[in-house]
């Protein structure tokens, strides 16, 4: 998400007033009058049911082609589409690595299709005041599935945390029933066994067992890691789960505000104790040798290559990396290996888990839309497609007896069809050859449709994770466009300073005493007056919509 918020800061354009789409007077009758706009809508669409349009119609879609799946005009996952909803839906590909630039360039110019998905808040910040985008909030009552989801998982405050300074959100999120946590740590199990070594659970045994086998290979780190290159806070993956056991938010989800719950009040995430804490373990494991410092360094395939050599004996894993590329290697390369990945590690913060909100990246909407005689049915169409259960098990899956089975609750793919690798030599792959499993459609949903593709290494981790306890979401604080711009200007410098001594400090090459100099320097880059503005907007937001 960091990458994605500096982007979006980046292209920021302000939060001015807004103008005809967010008003409620399009000029045709407007949100207050939808009357004119139910061409091929259905009469009584209604939690559950099918949609059918009552009349063919076609919707562009700006389409973000993944190189893993490149899209395929003769999918069956258009044609199928088609013929259960009446809708066809025509595409506007787009490479993967210009999304975010074109998306923008489309938005601005005008050109943008009415379905904009893969958008990641708060990117949508960026097209508020120009008008361009449809303050999605006032017509979620078009959408039954939508609003039953929001309120049996107890949505609501992650909605508001996303809700501009007018009170509207203008993103359509992809809704999680439970937070799904991603990363930990994997251990060489062989090799723990061998010296009478158990699997740790707190971040106190994760050192011990280091300590442990760095005695036995003075030779060797016994941790060496990828997922820290080109990241926009150096320290990745690992700064990201190790900093749950502290309670806070670093590596990939680092952001600068963090929300004190008890306090009630956002402070400075660089700064605070928790985040020292965090960078006193990182550097005593790199002092002493158990933590490979090239760690922060190396590409992806350097780490995994020390792996496979047995040069190192855990390294930062997610369930789909442990089966398809750890225990996978190692089974060709080095006999009789065991790798398992363990929750993540305890600390100070106890069963905590972090990893953002469970909202997922989503749709916007263009506000042209909204002047369209079809924009009811579109509304149905959306609600259907991405928040039914059928709708997302649609896109999930595909169509039961062509691309799977579904017996006892569980999930089977066709024979011959693969999923992500999962088999190796089957003459078929349901992202690439039929277009299901696709991440501009298939995103949210219940815990049970989320974890169907689960293998049992990923059920296990996630079931342990699922019992923690989720911290407490920021509360809504829209900044102002006059405060957005304000904040831009201080916010990435700020996230810089952060992410450059962290690393410093993890290398221990500037020593932890000189931690009150680096919180001055904060200060002087305007710390304190980024905090304050965040509080103003927050205390703002709170007495308004009281």
């Amino acid at each position: 998400m960091s990458r994605r918020q500096i982007l979006a800061a980046a292209g920021f354009v302000g939060l001015a007033t807004l103008t005809g789409c967010g008003s409620g007077d399009d000029g045709d009758g407007g949100s207050k009058d939808l009357t004119k706009k139910r061409n091929g809508a259905m009469d009584d669409f209604r939690l559950g049911q099918q949609f059918k349009a009552s009349k063919p119609l076609s919707f562009d879609v700006l389409h973000n082609d993944n190189p893993a799946y490149p899209m395929k005009a003769g999918w069956l996952f258009w044609k199928e589409l088609a013929r259960r909803t009446g809708v066809t839906l025509k595409p506007i590909s787009v490479p993967l690595s210009d999304y975010e630039k074109k998306r923008s360039l489309l938005i601005g110019a005008g050109d943008a299709p009415f379905l904009i998905p893969k958008t990641y808040h708060p990117s949508e910040t960026a097209f508020v005041s120009s008008g361009a985008i449809l303050p999605v909030s006032e017509y979620v009552h078009l959408m039954p599935n939508f609003q039953d989801k929001v309120r049996r998982w107890k949505l609501e405050p992650e909605l508001d945390a996303i809700r501009q300074s007018d009170g509207n959100y203008y993103l359509l999120p992809g809704l999680h029933e439970k937070l799904k946590s991603g990363y930990s740590m994997a251990f060489r199990t062989d090799v723990l066994q061998k010296h009478g070594l158990a699997l740790p659970t707190t971040w106190d045994e994760v050192y011990n067992v280091f300590k442990a086998l760095k005695a036995e290979y003075p030779d060797r780190y016994p941790f060496s890691d990828r997922w820290n290159v080109n990241t926009p806070f150096p320290p990745g993956a690992f700064f990201g789960y190790l900093g749950q056991a502290y309670g806070i938010q670093s590596g990939w989800s680092y952001d600068n505000l963090s929300w004190d719950a008890t306090k009630k009040e956002f402070v400075f995430t660089g700064a605070r104790d928790e985040f020292r804490q965090m960078l006193e373990f990182v550097a005593k494991l790199v002092s002493e040798k158990l933590m490979d410092p090239e760690s922060f360094t190396q590409t992806d395939d350097a780490a995994q290559q020390k792996l496979l050599a047995e040069k190192s004996f855990a390294i930062s894993a997610n369930p789909q990396v442990l089966v398809q590329e750890y225990r996978y290697n190692l089974n060709k390369q080095v006999k009789g290996a065991t790798i398992e990945m363990v929750p993540v590690p305890l600390g100070p913060a106890g069963p905590v888990v972090l990893g953002g909100l469970r909202l997922e990246n989503g749709l916007m909407i263009s506000s042209k839309a909204l002047k369209s005689e079809n924009f009811v049915a579109l509304m149905q169409f959306v609600d259907w497609l991405w928040y039914s259960d059928e709708g997302q098990r649609f896109s999930k899956w595909g169509v039961q007896g062509t691309t799977y089975t579904y017996s006892g609750g569980q999930y089977k793919l066709e024979p011959g069809i693969s999923l992500m690798g999962s088999i190796p030599d089957a003459p078929k792959d349901l992202q690439k050859d039929f277009g299901f499993f696709n991440g501009v459609f298939t995103y949210g949903g219940s815990w049970a449709l989320v974890s169907s593709n689960f293998s049992p290494d990923e059920k296990k981790f996630q079931d342990a994770m699922a019992q923690r306890k989720e911290l407490p979401v920021a509360p809504a604080h829209p900044l102002e466009s006059f405060e957005q711009e304000q904040a831009t200007l201080w916010d990435t410098p700020l996230k810089d300073h952060v992410g450059q001594n962290a690393l410093q400090f993890a290398l221990g090459k500037r020593p932890l005493s000189e931690w009150d100099a680096y919180v001055s320097e904060l200060k002087s880059k305007n710390m304190d007056q980024l905090v304050a503005l965040h509080n103003k907007a927050y205390e703002r937001y709170q007495k308004d919509h009281a």
